[in-house]
Formats: C-alpha cells, sequence, structure tokens
C-alpha cells in the first residue's frame, strides 16, 4: 500500500507545537540582541563620554518608541536565559517527556514575560 504524500506544504495550516515555538523564539531573541549590540554599545559610549552627552541619552531614552524598543530588547534577554536554562536541562536529558516539555515551554514563555512587564514597569 502506497501512501499518499503532500506535494506541497500549507504552511498557513502548519501548526507547530508550543515547544517548538519556544526554540523558533529563542533564534529570534538570539539575533535580536546581537544586532542590537551596536546600538547598545554606542548608547553605553554616549552615556560615559561627558555630561552633556549622558544628557542627550537621557531625552534619548525618555522617547516612548525608544523605550518600547529597549523593551523588546529586554523581552529579548530575558526569553533567551529562561530558553536557554529549559534547553540546558534538555542537553542532560531532563525534561524530555512530552508533558514536561510542554509544560516548562509554557513556563519560560510566561516568566519572560512577566519579568518582561514587571522589570519594564518598574524602570519605565
Amino acid at each position: 500500500m502506497q501512501k499518499t504524500r503532500p506535494k506541497h506544504l500549507d504552511i498557513a495550516k502548519i501548526r507547530l507545537p508550543l515547544p517548538g515555538i519556544i526554540s523558533i523564539l529563542h533564534r529570534v531573541s538570539g539575533a535580536l540582541m546581537f544586532l542590537a549590540i551596536p546600538f547598545m554599545l554606542y548608547a553605553l559610549e554616549g552615556s560615559l563620554a561627558s555630561a552633556e552627552r549622558f544628557d542627550a541619552f537621557r531625552s534619548c531614552i525618555s522617547h516612548p518608541l525608544v523605550k518600547i524598543a529597549l523593551l523588546g530588547i529586554l523581552w529579548a534577554f530575558l526569553h533567551h536565559v529562561c530558553a536557554g536554562v529549559r534547553f540546558l536541562f534538555l542537553d542532560i536529558h531532563k525534561g524530555l517527556e512530552l508533558k514536561t516539555a510542554r509544560l516548562t515551554a509554557k513556563i519560560v514563555l510566561v516568566v519572560s514575560l512577566a519579568l518582561t512587564v514587571l522589570i519594564g514597569a518598574l524602570v519605565w
């Protein structure tokens, strides 16, 4: 008996499980942090150069769009750390069962978002 296989994949109909989404977000957050490095270093250098540049830096980060971008970078860092810890446990064969893997994926998502909201509210 021959199996009928699809001739093309309908990407819109494919549903990735939550652990797969967490894995993709881990890569996205790493790429986002990598791309943010030059801007963060420039901001650090500018804030340490002189009092005038520090005042310019403070006025720049007070803009709402900049704050949202910084919140995005904060989320990327927190998600990358939480998912990285999860993947370290998976590497030592802890939490490989389907139920545990799904639970830890949910925990990573909730903790990273909750920490982002908490820290963002404290510094906003």
